[in-house]
């Protein structure tokens, strides 16, 4: 049995629903092998209680545990010091406390530069900041889906304080170019927000390399448990950064008229945090380095190039994908329609392909005629709402890979969409 085709015994999600399920959903989240599912049954077993401060041998295990969880994530993408992690829920939340903190120093007529391909919660959170007179601007894309570079630099200016972009696209699939990004932003003595939601599960991903101040990512998209996630950032930034909650453990002294505050990172770690989670997390990335990760992105960059195929083999009236053509600068994540409610512009774009307009079905009607032969796709905005409206499209299907799919996984993806063509054209 081919090696990645193995890697779905690790899984007990595939045992329990069967050989006929096939799940592509993983950028919205991953499923979890045993080491992790084990991880955490191990510390609520054997080890639960609360992390610091115990002066008694559980705790002191717990606490252990939570810090070596901390120096395993800190390794496994190219950080320095494990003082440069602090936990959260996820990206989402590692966005809104930078927003938060970062944006308590922003006045009326300062600029945040985004790139219109990003994920809701790397949109909303500085919107916020709208009120206090900062102006947010959006670098567009090309039409092959990747990041327009030249309208990226046309639109940094001296009032540019922030620039934060996603590492990823998680419907174009698109790779951005974060060094170069982030060696424009620094130029410009902007700091520089790397969103890696979609590229640390996917890719080896270096901190230092990449040059950014500060890189947020989920650990439920990368095998870990949900409710746990990561914000990576400069130390020196994280010190002089004021708290996003405040409560226990993110204090060195409370008085009735002012507090102080705990070291880099408890100090963003109000309350008891996710201690499970932490550790199913550090167990996730154990078993990802073990397989390796130029491997895990070899072979998702293998999955598109199938998927490429195949689609242009199944000639599927009406079909039609979002993004880069070109696997090497494109993630795992397939978005595609078929049809459109612009028929315009769905002719324009796939006259180079040939295909020629078919029956019009809504993607939820898709996900739905898949999910009848077995196979899981998201349908809807994928919570990019701006980057929907921009592709001229009101909603798209999604495929999404990781490490557990197969050649096999995508044929069946296009064999049912072919069966979906048929029973919408009756």
């Amino acid at each position: 049995m081919p090696f990645w085709e193995r890697i779905k015994e690790d899984f007990p999600i595939f045992h329990n629903l069967g050989e006929n399920f096939t799940y592509l959903d993983s950028a919205a989240t991953s499923q979890k092998p045993y080491s992790v599912i084990n991880a955490l049954s191990d510390f609520y077993s054997r080890h639960n209680s609360n992390v610091h401060r115990g002066i008694y041998r559980l705790s002191e295990e717990a606490t252990d545990l939570y810090g070596r969880s901390r120096e395993n994530v800190s390794r496994f993408i190219g950080s320095s010091d494990p003082r440069q992690i602090v936990f959260v829920r996820n990206t989402t939340e590692a966005l809104n406390l930078l927003a938060y903190s970062l944006g308590h120093d922003l006045v009326e007529g300062d600029e945040i530069l985004l790139t219109i391909m990003e994920h809701h919660s790397n949109i909303v959170p500085w919107q916020f900041l709208q009120e206090k007179g900062v102006r947010i601007k959006y670098a567009d894309i090309r039409e092959d889906g990747t990041l327009d570079m030249d309208d990226l630099a046309s639109k940094i200016s001296p009032r540019t304080k922030i620039v934060s972009v996603t590492h990823v696209s998680n419907v174009l699939g698109t790779i951005n170019p974060v060094a170069e990004i982030g060696r424009i932003a620094h130029d410009n003595g902007s700091i520089f927000i790397v969103d890696g939601a979609q590229s640390v599960p996917h890719m080896p991903v270096d901190v230092g390399r990449i040059g950014c101040d500060f890189m947020a990512f989920s650990g439920h998209k990368m095998l870990g448990p949900t409710g746990i996630g990561c914000l990576y950032g400069r130390i020196d930034l994280l010190e002089k950064m004021r708290p996003f909650m405040g409560g226990g453990e993110m204090i060195r002294e409370v008085y009735t008229d002012h507090s102080t505050w705990a070291d880099v990172p408890e100090k963003f770690e109000a309350g008891t945090p996710d201690i499970a989670g932490a550790i199913g997390l550090s167990a996730a990335v154990d078993y990802l380095r073990n397989l390796g990760m130029e491997n895990v992105r070899d072979h998702g960059r293998e999955l598109m190039r199938i998927t490429f195929s195949l689609e242009s083999e199944a000639g599927i009236p009406g079909l039609i994908s979002y993004g880069p053509r070109n696997p090497d600068i494109r993630g795992p994540v397939y978005a595609f329609n078929i049809g459109s409610i612009h028929p315009m512009s769905v002719e324009e774009s796939l006259a180079d392909r040939g295909v020629g307009l078919g029956t019009v079905v809504h993607p939820h009607d898709v996900a739905s005629t898949l999910d009848g032969k077995g196979v899981a796709v998201r349908s809807g905005h994928h919570c990019a709402m701006p980057l929907t409206h921009r592709i001229n499209a009101v909603a798209t299907s999604r495929a999404s890979y990781y490490i557990y799919n197969t050649p096999e996984d995508v044929r069946r993806l296009f064999h049912s969409l072919e069966h979906t063509v048929k029973v919408y054209s009756r």
